[in-house]
């Protein structure tokens, strides 16, 4: 069967209308532009157990092109256009720069050339379950959780996450089963490449406006995303956009959330050791099973819930999800505990919405240290200065704040909005242009007892990392 996807682009120098999985007619030698790549590394291993010669290029080798070479990819360091000789098909991801050598020839070559979302999207419909799970935040969190929970049920699922879950040691794996776990971002539309079975939409915000202008339009991408599903969504009952973006869709919608409303809702919630959370986890006003998570943060429970629902869909047991979900210690950079240093904890999470910030500031206080320290990255100048306020606002919960200077990532600073900016809205904050900087204040500030964390998409782990080797 031929699954299609419109695009509008040229590939091998090639005008198309479409691109189906015929594709992989005759190809078997696929190079990928960028391997060592954590958003690569689940595909190269799913596209190896699919029987495919793999192939791949990286300036900066490490971990993950070792445990690569191990698995029988060719690894070239350094691109060059020597480098695809041979290669049937092109991957690259959307760090590639245009003028990659390796891209340039291949396109010169004829080669197909595809960018990771559009691989991915056509490795998607390979699954007869297809778990997509999207939402402003909470996307990495939740599909760890639902690999987790799937791989202790048995069930050998396919995944790929967007962050290090540490049972499987990397960011996605290679199942023999038809389930796939799939991590779908909403940044550039690039989710509606792919092919939901079930889709989890966790919840709907405003980010990434340099893209999408305005609210409206974030709602609208995720409303395209939940129409792709062919089984049924499973949707945040609480979250009104989430609700907004799937109403009046002939689709089957499993709610959950907070309220009673929900056909999934958490009962006898209570706070755990190391600031988790148990509770029973309601379906239908029944007691399906009793959870206990063994990560802070209350938003937490929406993402387990999330997670269950989508497990409970595709066979797994209440047992095997409580089980699951018990054993689940985190993912790499969610209020990662990184060490202690002087008598302070140290510890690095992604939060860069204030969304996110806030709920990683109050599972912060919950956890009975002294005062909290916020070392905060701002990441793009357009996130920064389009919601300068709510950042203001959010920071302002944590004891101390110190920041850096923002990271623009793949933005100019049209805006003209600088950290300093920021900081003035933050009584009592201070910003250095380095991580050497702020590495040696907070050190020399911080006090035993305290919790002192590193916030940000951007590199500023870097800085936590520095702070421990002081």
């Amino acid at each position: 069967m031929l699954y299609n996807i419109v695009v509008n682009y040229l590939y091998g120098g090639i005008s198309v209308a479409a691109i189906s999985e015929s594709i992989f007619d005759g190809r078997k030698n696929i190079h990928f532009i960028g391997v060592g790549g954590s958003g690569m590394f689940p595909i190269v291993q799913i596209m190896l157990t699919h029987g495919f010669n793999i192939s791949g290029s990286d300036n900066n080798p490490g971990d993950t092109t070792d445990r690569e070479i191990a698995m029988g990819v060719k690894v070239f360091v350094g691109h060059s256009a020597d480098n695809i000789k041979g290669a049937d098909m092109v991957i690259y991801s959307a760090a590639i720069m245009k003028d990659n050598p390796e891209l340039v020839a291949a396109r010169e070559l004829g080669i197909p050339v595809l960018e990771r979302s559009e691989i991915l999207g056509l490795l998607s419909r390979r699954y007869d379950n297809c778990i997509c799970v999207a939402g402003t935040h909470g996307k990495t969190t939740t599909s760890s959780m639902l690999t987790q929970v799937l791989l202790l049920a048995g069930m050998d699922p396919s995944a790929v996450i967007g962050g290090k879950l540490e049972v499987i040691n990397g960011s996605g794996l290679a199942g023999s089963s038809d389930i796939m776990v799939c991590e779908a971002c909403e940044f550039v539309d690039t989710f509606l490449q792919l092919d939901p079975n079930i889709a989890i939409i966790l919840n709907v915000d405003a980010d990434h406006l340099d893209y999408f202008g305005n609210l409206q339009n974030v709602i609208s991408s995720f409303r395209k995303f939940a129409d792709l599903t062919s089984r049924c969504i499973v949707v945040n009952g609480d979250d009104p956009n989430a609700m907004k973006a799937v109403e009046g869709l002939d689709k089957e919608c499993i709610t959950f959330g907070w309220s009673e409303n929900n056909r999934f809702y958490p009962t006898m919630i209570s706070l755990g050791v190391d600031g988790g959370w148990d509770f029973d986890l309601m379906m239908d006003g029944k007691l399906l099973t009793h959870i206990q998570l063994n990560v802070p943060g209350r938003h937490n429970i929406l993402n387990a819930m999330a997670a269950s629902v989508a497990a409970t869909l595709v066979g797994v047991r209440s047992d095997d999800l409580a089980r699951g979900l018990l054993a689940f210690q985190g993912v790499g950079r969610r209020f990662e505990i990184l060490g202690n240093v002087g008598g302070f904890t140290i510890a690095d999470d992604y939060a860069h919405h204030p969304a996110e910030l806030r709920v990683t500031l109050e599972a912060a206080k919950l956890m009975g240290f002294k005062q909290i320290w916020a070392v905060f990255q701002p990441f793009t100048y357009s996130r920064t200065a389009l919601l300068l306020d709510d950042f203001a606002e959010v920071l302002t919960m944590a004891d101390h704040v110190v920041m850096s200077k923002i990271m623009g990532g793949r933005e100019n600073n049209t805006y003209n909005i600088f950290t300093s900016d920021l900081a003035k809205k933050v009584p009592g904050s201070v910003w250095f242009e380095t991580f050497e900087e702020i590495s040696d204040y907070v050190i020399a500030h911080a006090k035993p007892g305290d919790l002192v964390i590193t916030l940000g998409c951007g590199d500023i782990y870097k800085c936590a990392k520095l702070m421990l080797h002081k």
